[in-house]
């Protein structure tokens, strides 16, 4: 990473200003302006999120607004209602109110002396989010979104659901916000309403798990917020980007597909961060790639955006499993369009435990039945890599061992696939209540097996998420399981395989019993994109060397430590994953302020039995200064029985080690064919 300490612009920043909505609650931002936007006002380039602009999201920040400022454009970072030193109660994620307050935000910017009226939005996650989700609300000064790492379809494509099964992710994610939305404001900044604000939060928030868990199916809940409600409300220039060990690289497809506006996106082989820092490497310049898409689309000048691709991609060479990649080798390859008339569908059929290329597939018919070991998913790494812990899936080698495996011969040549691989299968299930996984390797010729992609399908949702419908058993249905989006190059002389299991857990949740799976092999196949290498790929604008501005000194008082363990304990045959994530202990210099984080998550089962599935995670967050020190202590265990979710919750509140408040929660939520 390059460190930029001089730009075009001197930069100067307001710690803390404060934001009127028309309820009269207030939300806190910070500022970087060029010097002389009061006399030659700028664009302002909107952050609107949830995660703390003081502590924990303070040196990404300051490494980010200032380049924005220093290129020209006013940067602005604002806490969403009852987060960091925002006034009021975070309730929930992406409620209307919340993009209110944003329309709010926006128009506010727009007023200052320091602002020509125009303003965009950039985010990753959260602030992604927001961006898409407000510019469908067309404000007027809104110009352009920049949207890292979000969605269109919050069912489709969150840490909630996926294929309509439950990810273990949700109860990961509602535990972590559970922790921030029990942080206080500071009192440097608030005075002495700390106490009365964080009463307020602790009170109000309540555990978002429960509600999450209350809507099993793709309801108006989930619809609100979800722009692939209607596309045609996005009417500003729309940049994307992901990466492939994200969660949400699904999404950019659908959206360059159907929205209607100057798009592009870029997809590297990165978790969920910023380009920049890009890990699985190459990380690439990403804020000059922002800088050029904003003095474009806002300040109009011709530097050539509008005759770049639609569509780039990182397209993954082969390489061996691993939990953790500091660099994924591979290539940038480049479509002008997307959907690509460049691709074409590569399809192989099912047999006994192969994939087959015939043009014309013999009917025999066959059938193959799996019911998979619960031990399955264990070594399956995380729905979003976070790039921390080691929390990419390892050789598949151990997962295969439970699940129904097709493969080809090895390759005479090369296949590199664009896109979504389908799993057309036939099958039926003794239940009326069944999921599949469907994974896809690559297969090197030591037997190394690298999961390239994978999908999951709650197979009650078959024909709708809106409408499930449960399976009647032991009749054979045709199923359509698309698999996340890949760009990834087989190499001569490996193999590719497909992996069917019937459970996958931790990743996503088991089903109310074990269900056997059986496969009419005949009617069934596998479609990959594929993508043959071009010409032009060769040709392509390189990117810039990473680079951002200094940064907010810290130093690290405690370490990390990020550890994912599995354990099989023989003697009470009960089998965990463990996973550590705890941020050590940071001060910001800037202001004496000391933030820190733990969590442990632990997923377990008892033997096969599938009323023993339990999950639990625990938390603890801290806050101090000379003089002044706060934590929170956060429990949350999800168990379920072939009825119903159990959930029980507690969180303990303390200031200078004396409890400040105490809650506890308990929930039965009825499963709703999961």
């Amino acid at each position: 990473m390059k460190v930029i300490d001089r730009f075009p612009y001197p930069v100067r920043e307001i710690e803390t200003e404060w934001i009127p909505m028309p309820d009269g609650c207030r939300l806190a931002a910070r500022l970087w302006l060029p010097e002389g936007a009061e006399h030659a006002p700028v664009p302002a380039v909107l952050d609107y999120i949830p995660y703390r602009r003081r502590d924990h999201n303070r040196r990404g920040d300051s490494r980010m607004m200032p380049y924005l400022a220093g290129h020209g454009y006013a940067g602005v970072r604002v806490d969403l209602r009852g987060s960091g030193d925002s006034e009021g109660v975070l309730e929930d994620e992406y409620l209307e109110l919340e993009q209110d307050d944003g329309l709010a935000v926006i128009r506010w910017l727009a007023e200052q002396p320091w602002c020509d009226g125009s303003v965009a939005m950039i985010g990753i996650s959260w602030g992604g989010f927001n961006g898409l989700q407000i510019a469908a609300r067309r404000p007027p000064e809104l110009k352009t979104v920049i949207s890292l790492c979000s969605t269109d379809d919050r069912y489709a494509d969150d840490v909630h659901y996926m294929g309509g099964c439950l990810l273990g992710d949700n109860l990961s994610w509602a535990s972590v916000m559970f922790g921030f939305n029990s942080l206080p404001p500071d009192p440097a900044v608030v005075g002495e309403r700390w106490r009365e604000m964080w009463k307020q939060r602790l009170d109000g928030s309540g555990l978002w798990l429960a509600k999450w868990l209350r809507h099993q199916r793709r309801d108006d809940y989930w619809k609100q917020g979800s722009v692939c409600e209607d596309y045609a409300a996005i009417q500003v220039p729309v940049l994307l980007a992901s990466g492939w060990a994200d969660g949400y690289s699904n999404a950019i497809f659908r959206m360059l597909e159907h929205l209607r506006v100057p798009r592009q996106a870029l997809i590297g082989p990165w978790s969920h961060i910023y380009p920049q820092y890009g890990t699985p490497g190459p990380a690439i310049g990403f804020l000059q790639e922002v800088i050029r898409w904003l003095d474009h689309w806002i300040k109009g000048r011709s530097n050539g955006v509008d005759e770049d691709p639609q569509l780039r991609v990182w397209m993954q060479h082969s390489v061996p499993p691993h939990p953790t990649y500091e660099h994924r080798p591979g290539r940038w390859v480049a479509e002008r369009q997307w959907p690509s008339d460049y691709i074409r569908p590569c399809v192989f059929h099912l047999r006994r435990h192969a994939l087959e290329c015939d043009a014309q597939p013999e009917r025999k018919e066959e059938t193959l039945s799996i019911e998979s070991p619960l031990s399955v998913g264990m070594f399956a790494g995380k729905w979003c890599s976070y790039a921390a812990p080691p929390d990419l899936p390892h050789d598949q080698r151990e997962e295969d061992g439970g699940a129904l495996i097709f493969e080809t011969e090895p390759l005479e040549v090369a296949l590199e696939m664009l896109g979504a691989a389908v799993a057309e299968l036939a099958l039926s299930a003794n239940k009326p209540v069944a999921m599949v996984a469907a994974r896809l390797s690559d297969v090197a010729p030591d037997g190394e097996a690298t999961r390239v992609t994978y999908g999951l399908l709650n197979l009650t949702h078959r024909d709708s998420h809106e409408h499930p419908r449960a399976l009647e058993p032991n009749k054979c249905y045709p199923i359509r399981l698309q698999l996340n989006d890949v760009a990834q190059r087989f190499e001569k002389g490996h193999r590719i395989r497909l992996s069917i299991s019937t459970s996958y857990f931790p990743l996503a949740w088991p089903p109310p019993s074990g269900v056997c799976l059986t496969i009419h092999t005949h009617d069934s196949r596998l479609i990959l994109p594929e993508r043959p290498p071009r010409e032009s790929d060769k040709t392509l604008r390189e990117f810039g060397e990473p680079e951002a501005a200094r940064g907010a000194p810290t130093t690290m008082l405690e370490p990390v430590d990020h550890r994912w363990t599995v354990i099989r304990d023989l003697a009470n045959d009960v089998s965990t994953l463990e996973v550590v994530i705890n941020d050590g202990l940071t001060r910001f210099e800037e202001h004496g302020m000391e933030a820190g984080s733990a969590i442990t998550e632990r997923y377990q089962y008892w033997r096969g039995e599938y009323a023993s599935f339990r999950g639990e995670v625990v938390g603890t967050w801290r806050l101090q200064r000379r003089g002044w020190s706060i934590r929170t202590e956060a429990r949350t265990v999800l168990t379920s029985d072939v009825q119903n979710f159990y959930i029980h919750a507690t969180l303990d509140a303390y200031e200078d080690d004396q409890r400040f408040s105490a809650h506890d929660w308990n929930y039965t939520i009825p499963r709703d064919e999961v």
